[in-house]
Order: structure tokens, then C-alpha cells, then sequence
């Protein structure tokens, strides 16, 4: 089946859902896809300009040096948790790609997941009545991070898992033949890679969550009491700028509560664990992450609704 034959298998099966359940325009998806992962291709190709000048040119010592100042055990998750709580997922994309060439420690990069907040800033400032939100919400989402982060490097320390099992920085880019080539087009190689792995995710994303309904969703959420923080975790999860902004619109409208609203954010790193998922070699630690980033968003929100 070529691509055409997709392509209006799913406008088919969308009509039919539109008739019975509402608006769905596959071209609207697939047009944000491309502008969401179009605005991300700047973090991506700067990001992995440093990686490959650093693999390339800096060597040893300047690998040292970003271990000891974003790898730290306390400096790492605090600049994380404060790098992340700008209101872009490309950074958690970044990131991400950083921990898969051992740039940053897994808490480092647990408290950028944790402390990003993709679209919550800007859908809150569309609310003038609900800018007061802001602080309280990246507040909390950027102590949570930077203990969660400090916690996990302190666990790994103590385990005396960190310095052996962590393989060399050389392994990201191992088996992609890039050592031949200079840092630009090396860069723009995995910049390219990545971008279209992002996209693909965003328009199967959003084409199951235009299937699904945002306001089934919401009316599913709006009525779970305690139990919210689990569910809006989970949404928070989906590898989408759209889960932020569902849960951050849930919450302005009321409708989830603040605890909730802060377990939906801290769990959801935009597509950061998707790229993450792709680009790191150790599937057992991409689960442990994500698992890390879920419960904490769980136990956070949890414990803020009960005080």
C-alpha cells in the first residue's frame, strides 16, 4: 500500500468519525506536525553541532568538563530542572540526545523531563485571569525536578552503576560512519534522522488523538477524584505538545485540580522520551526513565492534592 492508499484509507475513516463524533482534518494534523517539528529543528541541530564539535575537536577534557558542570549530581539537575522550565520541548529533545552520548547523568536529564512544560506558559498567558497560575505551576515542577534529579544520581552513585556501566560518549555515533565526515554535515545527518522520527510521531499522535476526542478526554479526566493524577500523568506521557496543552487547558478551565495539573507537566517531556527511546541503546534505561518521570509526576500530584 503506497502512501496516497494510506493516505485516504485514514480521510476516509476520519469522515466517518467526523460524522458521528466531530471536527477531524488529517491536512491540520499533518500541517502542525510539520510546523511542531519544525520548530524543534534549531534545538536539534545545535545540539548535536556541540556533540560532534565535542567528539570531533574538544576531546577528552571538554567531555570532562560538561560532566562535572551538567553531569553533576547537584549542579546537573538544578540547571536542568531551570533549563527545562522554558516553555519548549525542544530543549527535552536536547537533552535527551545529550544522556545518549553520556553529556549529562540520567538525573540531569530526569530533571529537564520533569521541569519542561512545552505549552503550559503560553496557554496560560491566553488565559488573563489565570497568569497568576504560572509561578505556582513552574514552581513546583522545577523543585520537583531538581530533587527527583539529585535523588536518582545520588541512588546511581551509591549503587556504583554510573562510572561502570556507562558506556563512552564515542558510542552515540559508533555505527553511523560521522567520524569521516565533518562537524556540519555530521550534525545536519543526525539532525535530519531525528527530525523525521519526530514528525512521524507527532502525525500518528495526532491522528489517534483527533480519533479519540480532546473532549472525551477531558470529560473522562474531569471525573476520576482521586485517581486524577495517575490518568493525568499518563496523558502527560504522550510524546506531544498537545498532552500539555490539554492538561494546562483541563486546569484552567477547573476541571482538573492544581496537584493533577502538575502531574500531568511533570510527566510529560513533549516528545523528548520518544527521541530518547530512539536514540539510546540501553532500552533497560529508557524504561527506568520513563517509569522515574511517571511516578514522580504520580507521587508529586498526589501528595499536593492531599495538602
Amino acid at each position: 500500500m503506497d502512501f496516497t492508499s494510506i493516505f485516504n484509507t485514514v480521510n476516509r475513516f476520519a469522515a466517518a468519525h467526523e460524522h458521528s463524533h466531530g471536527e477531524f482534518d488529517i491536512l491540520d494534523i499533518l500541517l502542525d506536525s510539520v510546523i511542531d517539528t519544525a520548530k524543534m529543528l534549531p534545538f536539534l541541530f545545535i545540539a548535536f553541532m556541540v556533540m560532534e564539535y565535542i567528539e570531533h575537536k574538544a576531546g577528552d577534557k571538554l567531555v570532562g568538563l560538561l560532566r562535572k558542570t551538567g553531569g553533576g549530581r547537584f549542579a546537573g539537575s538544578v540547571a536542568g530542572a531551570l533549563i527545562g522550565c522554558i516553555p519548549q520541548c525542544g530543549f527535552s529533545v536536547a537533552a535527551a540526545n545529550f544522556y545518549s552520548g553520556r553529556l549529562i547523568t540520567m538525573g540531569t536529564l530526569a530533571a529537564v523531563f520533569i521541569s519542561t512544560s512545552d505549552e503550559a506558559i503560553p496557554v496560560l498567558l491566553a488565559h488573563p485571569d489565570k497568569i497568576g497560575m504560572i509561578f505556582p505551576l513552574i514552581a513546583a515542577k522545577v523543585v520537583i525536578a531538581v530533587i527527583a534529579g539529585i535523588i536518582i544520581d545520588g541512588v546511581r552513585h551509591m549503587l556504583k552503576s554510573f562510572h561502570e556501566e556507562e558506556p563512552d560518549f564515542e558510542d552515540f555515533c559508533s555505527d553511523c560512519g560521522c567520524g569521516s565526515h565533518g562537524i556540519w554535515y555530521s550534525a545536519m545527518k543526525h539532525t535530519v534522522k531525528i527530525a523525521v522520527f519526530i514528525l512521524i510521531v507527532n502525525v500518528v499522535l495526532g491522528i489517534a488523538m483527533g480519533l479519540a476526542g480532546e473532549d472525551k478526554i477531558a470529560e473522562i479526566l474531569s471525573k476520576t477524584g482521586v485517581f486524577q493524577p495517575f490518568l493525568t500523568a499518563l496523558v502527560g506521557l504522550i510524546p506531544n505538545c498537545a498532552a500539555s496543552v490539554l492538561v494546562t487547558e483541563l486546569y484552567a478551565d477547573g476541571m482538573i485540580t492544581f496537584g493533577s495539573a502538575v502531574a500531568g507537566l511533570s510527566a510529560g517531556a513533549g516528545v523528548g522520551l520518544a527521541v530518547l527511546f530512539r536514540t539510546n541503546k540501553h532500552m533497560k534505561e529508557n524504561l527506568i526513565i520513563l517509569c522515574i518521570v511517571y511516578f514522580t509526576g504520580v507521587l508529586s500530584g498526589t501528595l499536593i492534592n492531599l495538602f
